[in-house]
């Protein structure tokens, strides 16, 4: 509001964001009060399941178990993933019982939830002797400024009160360093290497004199009739990762120096990708499907058929658009290759773990008559299917790889066979290709 006074004159201009600034304190409030209840509510959750697991003096994997089975069915009224809720489940424990007076500021809206994710973050490790401390002195540092802003200074918090030296907790720290995938859109994924901070800037130095060189390189052949080479820095630092990956012999290699080549240096990358007959073919630029990952371009799936020694034929129910036979000899081989394209992730609801890094379960245990067939297989991946076993969860198949899943409360999910990210059509204008130019009929696709 602002309160502009003309000369001899009484009246206030009033704002005409007034109501709409009041509106919106009112949301954030309504916000505030159902995150901390959602909180709340989370870390009884995880109470109630640790109490439940405990009760007959049990520990260890029966707590797990528990908080998993629990997870699920909080992720079933969410709508979202068990693993996130577990998650959240954890976090909820952790601001509750670990940091209470945090949680109270929060409450009393001295904070915002964003500070308190940033104080939990900052005092990850921190002894339980000084976490009364930490939690005072991060309250006052929060209630200055913005969380993104406080990050720092919550940082340079807890090292003064840690009592670890840096060099111990980075250590630590090291051993769990990894490499992960996310995929985005148009064919583009993130490679993302957590790696120790001097690695991750040696490489990407090593990357940028690589990038440098190839570009003097270009300047130099500029006066020759060679191909233009128009990348970025950015674009050669990538393309060069992705050589040095794909086609160089790591150095930790142990069989490295021997009178042979490196074990390691002979791993190369293993894609199974689906693509229908038509874009096989080039009679269309639709994507392809990199079966547990993402889309890709059709360019790049037709060089990767073209690099590949064989390929299987895969028939596609027109109705359903799932996949319901592949021509392989072997009946074993087959039936894995059947359920992998079928299935394309665990089979448990909101799960997404590519069936590749799956384990084949029998729905109706083997050990208790189930039949080693396609209608009683679907892969899930290790935490669902230690799930299934260790746990009062059920699940039945209904037919067309549809599965049906219980909760110990007896709530039900229905989980339905993936439809293939590729679209297969049938073009009737055209007639099918002659069996000896080679790939299968249209509306078939080819997964290799």
């Amino acid at each position: 509001m602002s309160a502009n006074r003309g000369c001899g004159s009484d009246e206030i201009e009033v704002s005409p964001h007034g109501p709409a600034i009041a509106a919106y304190g009112e949301a954030l409030a309504l916000v505030h009060d159902a995150d901390v209840a959602s909180v709340r509510a989370l870390a009884e959750l995880g109470r109630s399941a640790l109490r439940e697991a405990r009760r007959d003096g049990v520990r260890g994997m029966a707590s797990d178990m528990e908080l998993r089975s629990v997870a699920a069915e909080a992720a079933g009224l969410a709508r979202r993933t068990d693993r996130r809720l577990q998650a959240d489940i954890d976090h909820a424990l952790t601001v509750v019982d670990d940091y209470p007076t945090v949680f109270s500021a929060w409450q009393e809206r001295r904070i915002t939830r964003d500070h308190v994710d940033a104080v939990v973050t900052a005092g990850t490790g921190l002894p339980d002797e000084v976490r009364g401390e930490f939690e005072v002195a991060a309250i006052a540092v929060c209630e200055r400024d913005i969380a993104t802003r406080v990050k720092p200074a919550l940082r340079s918090l807890a090292e003064r009160l840690h009592e670890r030296t840096f060099t111990d907790r980075h250590r630590e720290a090291a051993a769990g360093r990894c490499v992960r995938v996310s995929h985005g859109t148009d064919g583009m994924s993130d490679v993302i290497a957590t790696v120790p901070t001097v690695i991750a800037v040696g490489m990407l130095d090593r990357l940028t004199q690589m990038g440098q060189s190839v570009k003097d390189a270009r300047a130099d052949a500029a006066g020759a009739r060679e191909p233009a080479d128009t990348r970025t820095m950015d674009q050669l630092r990538a393309d060069i990762l992705g050589d040095l990956v794909l086609g160089g012999a790591p150095v930790v290699d142990p069989t490295y120096g021997t009178d042979r080549a490196g074990g390691l240096g002979a791993i190369r990358a293993r894609v199974q990708v689906a693509v229908t007959a038509e874009t096989l073919m080039g009679r269309d630029e639709s994507p392809a499907e990199a079966v547990g990952g993402a889309l890709i371009d059709a360019d790049t799936a037709r060089e990767l058929a073209g690099q590949v020694s064989e390929w299987d034929r895969l028939f596609i129910d027109p109705v359903t658009r799932t996949p319901v036979e592949i021509d392989m000899y072997r009946p074993t081989a087959s039936m894995k290759k059947l359920l992998m394209a079928r299935d394309q992730h665990c089979r448990f609801p909101g799960c997404r773990r590519a069936a590749i890094r799956c384990e084949l379960d029998h729905t109706i245990d083997h050990a208790l008559g189930g039949h080693t067939h396609i209608f009683n297989l679907a892969h899930l991946c290790q935490r669902h299917h230690s799930m299934k076993q260790f746990t009062k969860w059920e699940v039945r198949q209904i037919g067309g790889g549809v599965l049906e899943w219980t909760s110990p409360l007896g709530r039900v999910y229905r989980e339905d066979a993936p439809i293939p990210a590729v679209c297969f059509t049938i073009d009737t204008a055209d007639p099918p290709p002659d069996a000896t130019r080679g790939g299968p009929p249209p509306g078939e696709a080819a997964p290799f």
